[in-house]
């Protein structure tokens, strides 16, 4: 194994041990959470120290659209693309020997890309050091195993198990319905111990083919780089078994959508204490300024948590996703919960997330709205107790109005960045104009005759 092989993870060289390594996939995450970038010999990645990438994929829509900024003369110039070798995973799926390796993704003038969504995690990580502490976040991602879908016209269906059934919705934590597609499963498993990624649990969600799957707590940036390689991976299980994997946040009609809950809690650096938590157990002022700050400013990152027209449509009262920003205890139908735990793991839990939003911008919008309220110092609202799902919506109910909320969040930009703040709101409100356009089935059955 050549020098610079021995950088890796352990889990990576020992998935290449006395093998020969054939190829380098060289990634980045633009700001859908796609993985963009180059594939290469090994022979000719060991011999270069960087790459290059032009900085328009920063500005590229979903649909495969360039957002045109002002003062953006279109030259495209080079960004600079540099291996973080401790992000050097397998990729067990191809037929010969590759890993994949995150860049990170500076300017020519070797400041980091502010655009960048990794850089823009980064930065919200930053904030929290220099104040001496440091966040810890645990996601739960959540996703859907579907049958496959060639014709976007036609609907989702789940997928069939090995019964030869569909897979049944309602069956939430049943071991029988996990079954039911095994292989996918097993793949996971085994995809995932290759890669050295570590899964807390899987189990059955509510959704038909729903699972979600747990990740154990740590630094945000390591947990959103294990998250965008889980994506692709589950993606890779569940093509090998003739069914596709789906992240979008609302696939199926009738059916709950997919989140990516995040939990939060902050420790002081130096001490590794639980700010949120007294030496007695007790909880801290600085808990329940988190969660003032997530109340307050959640609805101007809502845009970023959901970020697609079809993330609104999983803020449905009663289909497990939350409609509004009160807090409570063990209470699942609040946007933030705070779950049972003991004063060492106190937290604080995001519900509103969806599955579809990018890993590294959704965690740092989540974290940075904390961080607000660490810093504002604001009480928030009495905890909430019955059914929150009774309480009227206080988020926004579409990408149109999100967006518009986010363009003026300036709190908000001083923490992510003003540059990618800017970016983030033109690419959103050109993928809605792009939707508007779009006469759906629903308006062709209903309109076309009747109106």
């Amino acid at each position: 194994m050549a020098d610079w092989q021995d950088q890796f993870p352990d889990a990576t060289r020992a998935y290449l041990d006395s093998k020969r390594l054939d190829e380098v996939e060289c990634l980045v995450a633009d700001i859908a959470g796609v993985a963009r970038g180059k594939a290469m010999p090994a022979s000719k990645f060991s011999q270069q120290k960087q790459f290059y990438l032009p900085n328009s994929i920063f500005l590229q829509t979903i649909t495969g659209d360039w957002v045109d900024l002002e003062g953006n003369d279109w030259t495209e110039p080079d960004m600079v693309l540099r291996p973080d070798l401790s992000t050097a995973t397998a990729a067990p799926w191809t037929a010969d020997w590759t890993i994949q390796v995150i860049h990170d993704v500076v300017l020519q003038s070797g400041e980091p890309m502010p655009v960048a969504p990794r850089n823009v995690l980064a930065r919200v990580v930053d904030q929290y050091a220099r104040r001496g502490w440091q966040p810890v976040v645990a996601p739960e991602m959540e996703f859907f195993l579907v049958a496959p879908n060639v014709d976007p016209n036609m609907p989702i269906e789940p997928p069939i198990g090995r019964t030869g059934r569909p897979a049944a919705a309602r069956q939430a934590y049943s071991l029988s319905a996990v079954d039911e597609y095994g292989p996918v499963i097993d793949d996971i498993y085994d995809f995932a111990e290759a890669q050295g990624l570590e899964i807390d649990g899987i189990l059955q969600e509510g959704g038909a083919g729903q699972i979600e799957l747990n990740l154990r707590h740590g630094d945000p940036v390591r947990l959103a780089d294990e998250i965008f390689f889980f994506k692709r991976m589950i993606r890779e299980a569940a093509l090998r078994h003739g069914c596709m994997a789906t992240f979008m946040a609302k696939p199926i009609q009738d059916e709950p959508g997919s989140a990516m809950h995040i939990h939060h809690s902050v420790v002081n650096a130096k001490t590794g204490q639980n700010i949120f938590s007294n030496p007695d157990g007790s909880e801290t002022p600085a808990f329940l300024h988190f969660i003032a700050g997530m109340q307050k400013h959640l609805p101007s990152a809502i845009a970023v948590l959901a970020p697609y027209v079809n993330s609104y449509r999983r803020y449905v009262p009663d289909f497990a996703a939350p409609i509004n920003l009160e807090w409570g205890r063990d209470n699942r139908t609040t946007g933030l919960r705070v779950p049972i735990s003991g004063p060492a793991a106190r937290r604080v839990e995001n519900r509103l997330a969806g599955m579809d939003c990018n890993p590294y911008l959704g965690i740092a919008a989540s974290l940075a709205c904390g961080l607000l309220g660490l810093t504002e110092a604001r009480d928030p609202s009495p905890e909430f107790r019955g059914d929150a799902y009774t309480n009227a919506a206080d988020i926004p109910s579409g990408l149109g109005d999100a967006v518009d909320i986010f363009a003026n969040a300036t709190a908000l930009h001083d923490v992510l960045g003003p540059e990618f703040a800017a970016t983030y709101a033109a690419l959103k409100r050109m993928e809605h104009k792009a939707f508007l356009q779009v006469i759906s089935p629903w308006e062709r059955e209903h309109l076309l005759l009747n109106v």
